[in-house]
């Protein structure tokens, strides 16, 4: 095997690094011995015994390292031959330095460590062995030179057995430490692999999770995301975006819980996601102990959750409502009857008829909680049409005006120029938007300067999904019942059913839309739907 083509003791990067530092050695060495020569006074240190071969070798040895330099610089050729060749002109350089200084006891023998000792860095201990050996059979060949003729006697051969056990000692040291520097990188080069793919496998791990999670730090910047969380808070949250430019209102929450005393319970926050297509909640963990502590931010969708608890809700009232047909309806119309036929008698008193319009009210009451059970029990599949939205409100509120004399001036529709068409089954949009519109004339105040109720049609601007919403100036809803205002037979109101948000939401969900309440600004409600995404729609 070639012993020049073992593989390198450390990276590539750090053994150019040691050839450049060996190129400046060879710059350094011929500089300093020719101004040493040049300026020293007599009897000169180094170049005595023949300083016309002294002077020559220096100059061409200064002339080489500069074109070992220039090669270099281009990594050519390759770094094998960069690696051993100028080390063989260092040996032979060195060999005739020491020769023309007067051997071995010059002390000039030491310079060749360095050349042997950057040879064994680069490679194993063979090429090192190898070079040192090449290195002291230099310093001896030309120590019997100067022996043959005359000028040293034998104490330099001792001197230069000295030097060569040196080189020896420092190439088998280095070649051992070259070793153990592979066997050490090899180690870290495999942990830098299994960090790399544990940092790839976390991140999959994270950026697959069904769970929406933001990393937040001290600064409030989003330091990691994944991409459901950020199909929540829009395309803009990415890491390094202040938490404050993406989703304002979830900053709001982060502040907040950082502010609570250690040791409290945690409660979740709810916001909505920024196309306002969806309720979110959130839920906060810290990272580290430090204050202000990094936080960890879990999203979760309430819709999903939302519908499979409607859904179970739903098999429910489907099972009740065959008992409340067969065991409620018609008592209820019998005493409705009853009530009415007693109600004609002339010889009651006021105090008598009172008590008849009360057990009618009530039965009508019943009767109405009844028909919306069976009808949203009963109710058959969606069948979804591309509507145009503006021809379709028109008519509507024409409807609702004259149905429930209405005037325009308390119900007012607002559109944009462009018309918005939205795919959803119209006999559901007309139940919902008349409920909503109902509830919306029931609980609205007469403010001055605006109308009590208003319908604005448009579309989202963070995805361009169509909305149409309903907004009142009424008292508004308590934030501790705005979470309840969907669920079934739940009621502020004396003498309401409280299915009518819960059948409408539940309609809005069958035809993949979503509807949202929120308060309104200055005072009142605003319930919005918000139509499914016309890019997802099939084709017809």
């Amino acid at each position: 095997m070639n012993t020049l083509a073992s593989p390198l003791a450390i990276t590539p990067e750090l053994s150019w690094r040691v050839l450049r530092l060996l190129n400046l050695f060879r710059i350094l060495v011929p500089t300093v011995l020719l101004t040493v020569f040049a300026f020293g006074q007599e009897p000169r240190v180094v170049g005595n015994a023949n300083p016309e071969l002294f002077g020559a070798v220096c100059l061409a040895y200064f002339t080489l390292a500069l074109v070992f330099v220039a090669l270099l610089k281009r990594r050519w050729p390759g770094f094998l031959w960069q690696a051993y060749g100028p080390v063989l002109v260092d040996l032979v350089a060195l060999t005739l330095i020491v020769y023309a200084s007067g051997g071995a006891e010059s002390g000039l023998g030491i310079l060749m460590l360095v050349p042997v000792g950057a040879v064994s860095l680069l490679g194993t201990h063979r090429p090192a062995l190898l070079i040192a050996a090449a290195a002291s059979l230099g310093l001896l060949s030309q120590q019997v030179a100067l022996w043959l003729a005359e000028v040293t006697g034998i104490a330099g051969f001792a001197q230069a057995g000295y030097y060569g056990g040196i080189l020896f000692a420092v190439a088998g040291t280095g070649a051992f430490l070259a070793g153990r520097l592979r066997e050490t990188e090899a180690v870290v080069r495999q942990r830098d692999i299994d960090l790399a793919n544990l940092a790839e496998l976390s991140e999959y791990i994270v950026q697959h999770l069904r769970e929406s999670i933001v990393v937040v730090d001290s600064e409030d910047r989003i330091r990691l995301i994944n991409e459901s969380a950020r199909q929540i808070l829009g395309p803009a949250a990415r890491p390094g975006q202040l938490l404050g430019e993406v989703a304002p209102r979830l900053l709001y929450h982060v502040e907040s819980w950082r502010r609570r005393p250690e040791g409290t319970a945690t409660e979740s926050a709810k916001l909505v996601s920024a196309d306002g297509a969806c309720e979110v909640e959130a839920y906060f963990a810290p990272l580290g102990g430090q204050r202000p502590a990094p936080v960890i931010v879990f999203l979760e969708d309430t819709s999903r959750l939302a519908e499979r608890v409607q859904q179970s809700k739903l098999a429910a009232l489907g099972r009740l409502s065959a008992s409340i047909a067969h065991e409620i309806r018609n008592p209820v119309g019998a005493m409705s009857h009853a009530a009415q036929l007693l109600a004609e008698s002339p010889s009651l008193s006021p105090q008598e008829q009172r008590m008849t319009q009360i057990i009618t009210a009530n039965a009508e009451r019943v009767s109405s909680i009844i028909t919306n059970v069976l009808q949203l029990s009963r109710r058959e599949s969606t069948k979804p049409e591309r509507l145009y939205a503006h021809a379709w409100l028109e008519d509507f509120l024409q409807e609702f005006r004259a149905t429930l004399q209405v005037s325009e001036a308390r119900l007012v529709a607002l559109a944009p120029a462009d018309d918005v068409e939205v795919r959803v089954d119209p006999s559901h949009l007309h139940q919902i938007v008349w409920n909503l519109c109902e509830n919306a004339l029931r609980h609205s105040a007469e403010v001055a300067g605006e109308p009590p109720v208003e319908v604005r049609l448009g579309r989202l601007q963070v995805n361009a999904r169509p909305f149409l919403e309903v907004a009142d100036r009424g008292s508004g809803i308590a934030p501790e019942a705005a979470d309840r205002i969907f669920e079934p037979f739940f009621t502020n109101r004396q003498g309401g059913t409280g299915l009518g948000l819960f059948i409408a939401r539940e309609l809005a969900q069958t035809n993949g839309a979503v509807l949202l309440y929120e308060p309104r600004a200055g005072g009142g409600s605003i319930f919005r739907v918000i139509f499914n995404d016309p890019q997802r729609w099939e084709p017809a």
